[in-house]
């Protein structure tokens, strides 16, 4: 198998374990702390190779979620197009910060996705979540160190570009 297949291989897999992992059932209390994985390796791909990742890869990943977990269509694509419209805007900063600031830039772009969640559900005529529902972009957060360096060892060990 050649090198450029290896390299597509790790970026798909990678990216259809996010929307598989987002399907996972969690039991009620745990369902709050569920982070969005879908986001998370979007970022990560965003930041490492910004040449694969653009706004229609991140709508048709979007799109795919959206069927997967049931909501309306289009929220979830329209939310990680925000997102990697942000991050790639920003990448050539967010690339050098120290991993503390990262997590912290991660975390402000995971409560902006909260926040534009909130609005599409709010304009849909839902209710307002509850407190615990601000939880999941903290774990997310916290989980960014964990996942860029795992992402980032196999990469070097797979020597994928």
């Amino acid at each position: 198998m050649n090198k450029q297949r290896i390299n597509l291989l790790w970026f798909v897999g990678t990216l259809v374990f996010a929307l598989l992992s987002m399907l996972i059932p969690l039991p009620a209390p745990l369902q709050p702390f569920k982070p969005y994985w879908p986001a998370l390796f979007l970022l990560y791909w965003s930041l490492e190779s910004a040449d694969r990742v653009n706004l229609g890869l991140a709508f048709c990943i979007g799109l795919g979620a959206d069927l997967l977990d049931g909501v309306l269509l289009g929220e979830q694509a329209m939310r990680l197009c925000a997102l990697v419209f942000i991050a790639l805007r920003f990448r050539s900063r967010l690339r050098f910060f120290p991993m503390w600031q990262q997590t912290l830039a991660v975390l402000a772009l995971l409560v902006n996705d909260r926040i534009l969640l909130l609005m599409v559900r709010t304009f849909a005529g839902e209710a307002l979540p509850p407190a615990t529902w601000w939880i999941s972009p903290f774990v997310g957060a916290a989980l960014w160190p964990f996942l860029f360096l795992l992402m980032d060892d196999l990469r070097m060990r797979l020597r994928i570009q």
